[in-house]
């Protein structure tokens, strides 16, 4: 059953889900206290805290506007959920992201799925071409610890992002980035490296399809 929330905790809920839908990202402590129509921080604190309790919410203190809605505060809105969209990441030669601040789209996806931590990528390069991953195409990537050989994922080398396909096997070079474009070499895995998410769905003419 889903927790009650008061008219304020709803009214808090719908100021934050609207700030980001407003700006592209959440609001401050001012703003959320401007909104709401109080005067100060602590009662802001409150609503967030009980928000957070009744698991609609999720904060990291350790950073400005970082208040994530929850699946289950979309459902009690009634709303689409939002996610963000990081950046541009690459598809061939490993390229630092470039970092697009304050832009978050709504997203149709399995409810389960928006349990994690999910984010947007845009894709610069071809290396991906053969598992339907495209030039300028945006993928959806969930946050992980733990893959499998076969998973598409977005790997850091080093600070630098890449998509390939990940592959563990019998055979040298063991471990490796594969990508999906024969004009790339496969790169292998060192300690350099840190996969960081696995890409799970991808956007093509309006419609987001599951990557195998």
């Amino acid at each position: 059953m889903n927790p009650s929330l008061t008219k304020r905790q709803t009214d808090m809920l719908s100021v934050i889900y609207n700030y980001i839908k407003d700006t592209g990202y959440p609001p401050t402590f001012e703003e959320m206290r401007g909104r709401l129509g109080v005067s100060s921080n602590q009662s802001v604190i409150d609503l967030l805290d009980k928000l957070e309790q009744k698991k609609t919410i999720k904060r990291n203190e350790s950073f400005a506007r970082s208040i994530t809605i929850k699946p289950l505060g979309y459902e009690i809105l009634g709303r689409p959920p939002l996610v963000a969209f990081l950046g541009i990441t690459t598809a061939g030669a490993p390229l630092e992201p470039i970092e697009i601040s304050g832009e978050w789209q709504p997203v149709s996806q399995d409810a389960a799925i928006l349990q994690n931590d999910v984010f947007l990528l845009k894709i610069s390069g071809d290396s991906m071409i053969n598992a339907g991953i495209d030039d300028g195409d945006v993928v959806l990537v969930k946050s992980e610890k733990e893959f499998a050989s076969g998973n598409i994922v977005l790997a850091d080398i080093d600070g630098q992002k890449t998509i390939k396909r990940f592959i563990s096997d019998d055979h040298p070079p063991y471990i490796y980035l594969k990508p999906e474009n024969p004009q790339y070499s496969v790169i292998p895995f060192t300690d350099k490296m840190r996969l960081v998410g696995q890409v799970i769905s991808v956007l093509k003419e309006d419609n987001w399809k599951s990557v195998k």
